[in-house]
Formats: C-alpha cells, structure tokens, sequence
C-alpha cells in the first residue's frame, strides 16, 4: 500500500489523487500479480478510476470485462465510459428481462447489447453484473479475458466471484470498505471463519488467500465537504484515512428565506452553516415507523425547499438551486421510507429520493436528512449497530446532513454492549458499530436542536 505524505508536508488534495491513480494504474497495466485491490473513501472517484483504467487497457490492446454489482452500476459505467471515449467500442450483456437496462443506451452508436457473451466477443469493453456473467461458461467464450475490473468489489459475496473467476486472468478490484457488507438471504454462520465463507465479501476472501496482492487507497474525498470528511474518516476508517478535495471556504449553502424560529428551520441553519445538524425529538421507545419522527423528517425537507436553498461550490462561481433532487431522506428500513414518502406526499413534497442505506450506497446528494437507526428502539441489534449502515447514511452529502433521532441513544448504547459471539478464524472488524456510533454522536451533540413536536 502506498505510504501517505511525511508528516508536516503540505496536502495537495489533487497532487495526491493523482499520485495513487497512476500507482494503481501502473500495477494493474505493468504489474505481474494477477489481483490489484483498491480500497475507497465515498466520493473519492471509483467510478472515475474504473472508467479510466478500462480506456487504457483497452487502448493498450487488452480487451476486458467489466463486473459491476447492479444494473443501475452497470448502465452508469456504460454511460460514463460513452461520455469519455464515444469511439470506444463497449458491450452491455444484459438479462432477457423485459426492461433489462437504461433505454438511454439505445442513443449510443458505439454500445452493442445482447443477452450472449458471445454476441459481444472483439469488443474492447464488455460490461454487466456479477449475477449476468455467472451464467457465462468459459467454454462459451473463444478464450478467458486477459483482464476484468470488479467495481463495488466489497459489496461483491465471494461465492459470487467463484462463480466468475474462471472468466478472466487478471483483475483490478476497486470498493468502500466502510459500505454495508454483501448481502445474503440465508443464515452464513455455519460458514464463518473458513476460508471458504461464501457470505464474506470477494475482497477478504481475495486477500486470505493472496495477503501479497498490491493494495492500494485513494486518499481523497472529492464528495464529502471539510466539515464531514474528518468524522467519517475518524469514525469509520482509522486505518485507512482520508481527506476532503476541498477546504473549509469551498462550499456555502445559503437560503433565501430567513428562519422561522421552528425545529426544522433552526436545525436546517446548524446545518448550512456547519454541515451537521441533530434535530433531537424526547426520548422514547416507538414503533419502527416512528409517526412524530417521519413528520419531522418530512418538515425539514419542505422546509429546505420552501425557503430557497442556494449551494455554492468548487464546481463554478454561480450558486445552484437546491432543488428536490438533490435533496435524499435515508432510513434503516423500507417500512421508515415508505412512511416518510406518505409523509411527503401529504405535503405536497415529489421527486424527493426516499430510500434505505443499502440502495442510496454510491449516490450522492447536496443535503440529505437521515433517520438515525437506532433512534426510538429499546434495544441495539446487531442491523442497527452495522457500522456501513450508519457510513452509508452520513457519507452522501456534498454540502449537509441533517439527522433526526429521539434523544438517549448514547444511553441505549451503553445499556447494550456488543453480545455478539465471538467465532474463531473471524477478523474482527473495526471500528464496531458500538464505538462507530458513539464517534457520531459525540459530534452530532455539538449542533444539536432540541425540538418538541406539536
């Protein structure tokens, strides 16, 4: 892994960007091992690097495949890739699906789309999803690729890269560490601790079993303002830190209309002014769907959008309106967003994104107001406690984040420490959704607003 610059030098946020990029580039087109990994901060530019590395293998004469986790990846990279290089010759292996992917592909002279693999043999590119290409045979192909690059490699089970491997020689693996672990809709514990663990993500079983692989990291957040990129590194990476792209006068969010005096205003102003606010309702235990928390979830979006946000940036001297999409509300569960787009809907409140940490993982937003998991419940469960849950929710803001949580959680987490078992052969992660969301609060408490809901 790289070595970060000697203490005391100057951080030069681009210089630095630049430095691992070419590193990363450099082992992944001249390198002899067959695995290069790439560790990422949110915002730090996956997407940017995988898009870039596959134009220079492919102008170096090595076709490659691409292996992205969802569909959604899939077309952004086809798009991103379109964008860049529209000579650039590239495969969408889709599933026989009605709607299998964005029509927007159908604009692009240079993409070829097919449900076979074999359709698209000779392309420079070829892209889709881990799940599509478990169902290619090497068999079916006139020879393995030389290269594939695995996007949202940590959000990839390693069962799931089993079932791939036998397609490709060598592969570039870029992915978040802090992201919420692969999902699996079956028990895995009878699993945990082999080296064969099918619910563990590619990235670690990759690595139990080839510690030399080259590992590097992008040491720069070009998403995550100054204000939030020092929290999320402390809480969520210690041993991999990073820094924002930009400084502490970069970024502005102003508003048009002057506050209220309310709860959602006055949270709402914390927040523009330090890029985190804590909109604390009294303590209590609640349903899930917390009726008095989605209200005040919904009452700070209307607000935001009643009095005219402004987002000023690095991007361009002209501020941007603060419009609805880009604006998202995030939840633990899919019955809390459902809750809060009724909310929004009753008023008058469209085109906000609404949804849970696991589908809002990869997007980005200028505010975006967060549920805290643990906020109302009795007792901390190990899916509250998941440490990429609460990275996700607070990593998605270019300008703010605002969360709304009942008071007493720091209480809650100190009446329930961590009884998971302990399993042998089992790296344990850190830091632990326990000491995760103490780092959290701690900060969260310096711009808190109390409010009692009418």
């Amino acid at each position: 892994m790289q070595l970060a610059p000697p203490a005391g030098a100057s951080f030069d946020p681009g210089a630095e960007a630049a430095r691992a990029t070419e590193a990363i580039l450099h082992d992944t087109l001249h390198g002899t091992h067959r695995g290069v990994v790439v560790d990422s901060p949110p915002g730090a530019g996956k997407s940017t690097l995988v898009v870039r590395a596959a134009r220079e293998l492919a102008a170096a004469g090595r076709p490659l495949m691409v292996i992205a986790q969802t569909n959604a990846q899939v077309d952004d990279l086809v798009l991103r890739l379109a964008e860049k290089d529209p000579e650039l010759p590239v495969g969408r292996l889709h599933s026989s699906d009605p709607d299998p992917y964005d029509k927007a592909l159908d604009a692009l002279a240079n993409v070829r789309k097919s449900t076979k693999a074999g359709d698209l043999a000779g392309l420079d590119v070829v892209i889709s999803t881990a799940a599509k290409w478990a169902h290619v045979k090497v068999d079916q192909l006139d020879a393995p690729w030389g290269h594939a690059i695995v996007d949202e490699a940590y959000q990839m089970r390693s069962d799931a890269l089993l079932a791939v491997a036998g397609l490709f020689e060598r592969a570039l693996f870029v992915g978040d560490p802090g992201q919420l672990d692969p999902f699996s809709i079956v028990g895995a514990e009878q699993w945990a601790g082999l080296s064969y663990d099918p619910s563990a993500s590619a990235v670690a079983t990759l690595l139990a079993h080839n510690p030399e692989l080259p590992q590097h990291r992008l040491p720069v957040s070009w998403r995550l303002p100054a204000s939030a990129a020092p929290l999320v590194s402390d809480a969520f990476y210690p041993y991999t830190p990073f820094r924002s792209g930009t400084g502490h006068g970069d970024r502005s969010l102003r508003f048009a209309v002057e506050s209220d005096g309310s709860g959602p205003d006055r949270v709402i102003d914390e927040a523009a002014e330090s890029g985190w606010g804590l909109l604390e309702l009294p303590a209590r235990n609640t349903p899930r769907t917390d009726p008095e928390a989605v209200r005040a979830l919904a009452q700070v979006v209307r607000r935001l959008l009643d009095r005219g946000g402004a987002a000023t940036s690095e991007r361009g001297p002209d501020p941007t309106p603060l419009t609805a999409d880009r604006i998202a509300v995030g939840t633990a569960h899919r019955d809390q967003a459902a809750a809060v787009r009724a909310a929004l809907a009753d008023l008058g409140v469209p085109d906000v994104t609404v949804d849970t940490a696991n589908r809002l993982q990869g997007r980005e937003y200028d505010v975006t107001v967060v549920l805290h998991p643990l906020s109302g419940r009795p007792d901390a469960t190990a899916f509250h406690l998941e440490t990429g849950r609460l990275c996700v929710l607070a990593s998605r803001h270019r300008h703010a984040c605002i969360v709304v949580c009942r008071a007493g959680v720091s209480a809650l987490l100190d009446d329930h420490p961590s009884t998971e078992p302990v399993q042998l052969g089992v790296t344990v992660k850190f830091p632990d959704g326990w000491e995760a969301n103490h780092a959290v609060l701690s900060r969260l408490s310096e711009h808190r607003v109390a409010w009692r809901p009418a």
